[in-house]
């Protein structure tokens, strides 16, 4: 169990799983970490399980890079790639056709999720804000993106995270009327330097970012953003949740530009 003492074996399940390792019934079958772990993963659901998996793999690349120790295991990536597979991976193949992206794209689920947006901009003013959480989580997971419920931390709101490609996003989700500031962009980010290392952020904002606030938000942070239009060019073209995110990832680390709007991102 790597570098894991009892106690911070506990404060990793507590910080980053919601979860209580230390419950008697997770040692059924013994009280050390690794049962306790086994149990665990053997009795969660598969959503649970694929983002324990990927916590524990960045503590484990951490740790080997923190130590400068090489890998016990051969083709240890391949391995744990295939094992998160095997547990999310079950579902049965959906009628897909090609993307305007390029990719393969289920058009009933892409209906679905217009539908759902619709459905949210017919709300009352302040039914939106949660609504748009609500159908976020959603559209996270028809993507297969392991979506969780929004919580709250000591002092702090999160408006839901997700898993993209091993890596964990926090995410802010505003329907607001006027474009999002310099202010709110600052605040999400320093929530996510207060995580882990390896955190980083979505933030969703239906009515997008001021241009100013852009520039004065400066470039290389942990934060991609996406706006309103970002959500309809990807269903009206029909580009997969994934690949936009992908694209938006790839491009703030070549460029640091923490928005780059999907036009630009797909531009045939």
């Amino acid at each position: 169990m790597l570098d894991f003492s009892d106690a911070s074996f506990s404060d990793f399940f507590a910080s980053e799983i919601k979860a209580s390792i230390d419950d008697p019934k997770y040692a059924v079958n013994g009280g050390s970490k690794g049962k306790r772990l086994r149990f665990f993963l053997q009795n969660c659901d598969d959503a649970t399980a694929v983002r324990t998996l990927s916590a524990l793999w960045e503590h484990r690349s951490e740790y080997l890079a923190r130590t400068g120790s090489k890998d016990p295991v051969v083709n240890a990536q391949a391995l744990y790639q295939g094992m998160i597979d095997r547990i999310s991976g079950g579902a049965a193949a959906q009628p897909a056709a090609r993307s305007a992206a390029g990719g393969e794209v289920d058009r009933q689920k892409i209906a679905k999720i217009k539908s759902n947006l619709l459905q949210v901009t017919l709300l009352a003013p302040h039914a939106r804000g949660y609504a748009f959480e609500v159908f976020l989580k959603d559209l996270f997971n028809a993507f297969g993106l392991v979506a969780q419920e929004p919580f709250r931390l000591r002092g702090e709101q999160i408006d839901g995270s997700f898993l993209l490609a091993s890596d964990i996003y926090l995410l802010e989700a505003k329907w607001h009327g006027q474009p999002i500031g310099v202010a709110e962009l600052h605040t999400f980010h320093g929530k996510i330097e207060q995580k882990a290392a390896w955190t980083r952020g979505l933030f969703v904002s239906n009515s997008g970012f001021t241009d100013d606030g852009l520039v004065a938000f400066g470039r290389g942070k942990r934060v991609i953003c996406m706006d309103g239009l970002d959500l309809y060019e990807m269903l009206e073209r029909e580009i997969p949740l994934t690949q936009v995110l992908e694209r938006k990832v790839r491009r703030a680390a070549e460029t640091g530009s923490a928005f780059v709007r999907v036009p630009d991102l797909f531009l045939h």
